[in-house]
C-alpha cells in the first residue's frame, strides 16, 4: 500500500491521521502508538511536499491513467505511449524509434546491443520465476539483434515489509539463466519500493543485458519475398502468470526452458547469420502485436499461416489457452521469429533444429502494408487489440476493447508529451549557458 498516495488523496480529511493509522495496522505488526506517529510523519511530509508549486517538481497532469490507457498491456494504447517515448530517444544505430526492444550503438567494428525488461508485475510473490523469466526476456532482446550476450545487470525493489530472502531467490532465477547462457550478472541495485512510504511485500524491478556483434538483425531489415520462420514456444512470464492464477501450476514448469536462447545462439554462431535480415521475439502482445510493429518498421506486409503457428505452441500450454478461451495469437508465447531470404530458409531451419528446437516456416513478406492471417484459405487482417489477450481472471474483467474516449486520451497524452519536451528544453538551455567555453 502506498501510504503517501493515500494521504495525498485524503489530505483535506480532518480524520486522515486516524484513518491512516488503521491502514498501517492492517499491514504492520506494530503498536498503535507507533502507527499513529508514523501516520503523523507521513501527513507532515505530504503537506510540505505538495503544498507549493515549483517548475522542476511539478508536471502536467494529463488525467489519463496508466491502467485506463493500457500502458504495459501490450496493445494499441501501450504501443502509442512507446511511440512517444521513442521520439525522446537520441541518435543511435538502432533505438526505440525503430520499434526494436534492444538499442544499438557502434564502437569501432562492433555493435553494442543493450536491452532492459521489467519483471512481470504478477510474479511478485514468486521471485525465482520472476527472475528467471525477466533475465531470459532481456537476453532475448539482445539475441534477436544478432548479438551474443556478454553481461546482465539487475534492479530489485521490494516494499518495506518484504522478506529479504526474496532478493536471493530472485537472483537465483536470474543467475540460473546467466550461468546456462555463459552470461554473468555483473552489476545492479537493491532498494525498497518507495522507502518508508510503501508498506506491504510487493516486489518489482528489472534486468538488463548487453550484447556484442559485428552484424545486426533489426526489424526494419525485413524485405519483400522473405520467408518468416518461427520456433516452438511455451511462453514466459505471461504464461506462467496465467497458469498460477488459474490454479494450473503444473504448466509453469513448461515455461522453464532456454530453447529460445539455444536456438538464437546456434543461428548467431552459424554462417547463416549474415543472411538473416531480421529476428524478433514473439512477446509484445503475441503475433498480433509484434507482427504489426515489424510491418510498420520494414514498410511491408506480413502474411501468417495461423495453423502452422498453432502447431508450434507447446501442446500443454495451448490446451490451457484453449480451455480458458485465451487467443494464442494475442499473448506472448516466447517464440523466436526469423525473417530471411527464402533460399536460405531450409538451412536456417536445420540450424535451429540442430539445437534441439522445433521450427517451421509460418509465413512470408510481401509488398504493401499491414499484417494478415491465412486460415482455411481465407485471408483476414491480423490486428492487435487495445490490450493483449486477457490472460488472468482480472484481465478478463478489464477487457481488451478500446475505450470510447480513446481519441480524447490521445490528445491529452500528446499535450503531456509536449509539456515534458518543453521542460527538457528549458533545463538544457539553462545548463548550456553555464558550460564554460
Amino acid at each position: 500500500m502506498d501510504i503517501e498516495g493515500y494521504v495525498r488523496k485524503h489530505i483535506d480529511d480532518p480524520m486522515v491521521v486516524e484513518k491512516l493509522t488503521e491502514r498501517i495496522l492492517d499491514f504492520k505488526d506494530v503498536d498503535k502508538n507507533y502507527a499513529k506517529k508514523l501516520a503523523e510523519a507521513v501527513v507532515f511530509e505530504v503537506r510540505n511536499a505538495y503544498s507549493k508549486k515549483m517548475y522542476f517538481l511539478d508536471y502536467y497532469k494529463s488525467g489519463v491513467t496508466m491502467g485506463k490507457f493500457g500502458v504495459g498491456s501490450r496493445g494499441i494504447g501501450d504501443f502509442y505511449v512507446h511511440s512517444k517515448i521513442a521520439e525522446m530517444c537520441g541518435n543511435a544505430v538502432i533505438s526505440s524509434r525503430d520499434l526494436d526492444d534492444a538499442g544499438v550503438v557502434k564502437i569501432g567494428d562492433y555493435y553494442i546491443s543493450v536491452s532492459i525488461d521489467g519483471i512481470h508485475s504478477r510474479l511478485s510473490e514468486f521471485p525465482f520465476i520472476a527472475g528467471f523469466h525477466v533475465a531470459r526476456a532481456a537476453m532475448r532482446d539482445v539475441l534477436v539483434m544478432g548479438a551474443m550476450p556478454v553481461a546482465l545487470f539487475s534492479d530489485i525493489h521490494i516494499a518495506d515489509d518484504g522478506d529479504v530472502s526474496k532478493i536471493f531467490d530472485h537472483l537465483a532465477g536470474i543467475t540460473a539463466v546467466g550461468e546456462l547462457a555463459d552470461t554473468p550478472l555483473i552489476a545492479g541495485s537493491t532498494l525498497r519500493i518507495g522507502g518508508d512510504m510503501v508498506i506491504g511485500e510487493r516486489m518489482t524491478g528489472a534486468v538488463g543485458c548487453v550484447g556484442v556483434s559485428k552484424h545486426i538483425t533489426p526489424r526494419k531489415n525485413a524485405r519483400k519475398g522473405d520467408a518468416i520462420i518461427m520456433t516452438s514456444g511455451a511462453g514466459g512470464g505471461t504464461i506462467a502468470t496465467t497458469a498460477i492464477y488459474y490454479g494450473r501450476h503444473d504448466i509453469v514448469e513448461e515455461t522453464i526452458n532456454l530453447d529460445f536462447i539455444f536456438a538464437a545462439k546456434a543461428l548467431i554462431s552459424s554462417e547463416w547469420i549474415k543472411e538473416i535480415h531480421s529476428m524478433s521475439d514473439v512477446t509484445n502482445g503475441g503475433v498480433r502485436g509484434d507482427a504489426q510493429e515489424i510491418a510498420k518498421a520494414c514498410g511491408c506486409a506480413l502474411y501468417f499461416d495461423t495453423e502452422r503457428i498453432r502447431k508450434l505452441v507447446n501442446s500443454r500450454v495451448l490446451k490451457m489457452l484453449d480451455e480458458l478461451q485465451i487467443d494464442f495469437l494475442g499473448v506472448s508465447i516466447d517464440s523466436l521469429m526469423i525473417i530471411c531470404p527464402e533460399r536460405v530458409a531450409e538451412s536456417v531451419l536445420e540450424t535451429i533444429q540442430s539445437a534441439g528446437v522445433e521450427a517451421d516456416v509460418v509465413g512470408w513478406v510481401e509488398k504493401g502494408e499491414g499484417v494478415f492471417s491465412i486460415e482455411g484459405g481465407k485471408i483476414e487482417p491480423l490486428k492487435p487489440k487495445f490490450r493483449e489477450a486477457a490472460y488472468t481472471p482480472i484481465k478478463k474483467i478489464v477487457g481488451e476493447e478500446k475505450p470510447e474516449d480513446y481519441r480524447e486520451m490521445v490528445k491529452q497524452i500528446d499535450i503531456a508529451f509536449e509539456k515534458a519536451i518543453e521542460k527538457k528544453r528549458k533545463v538544457i538551455e539553462r545548463l548550456r549557458r553555464k558550460i564554460p567555453v
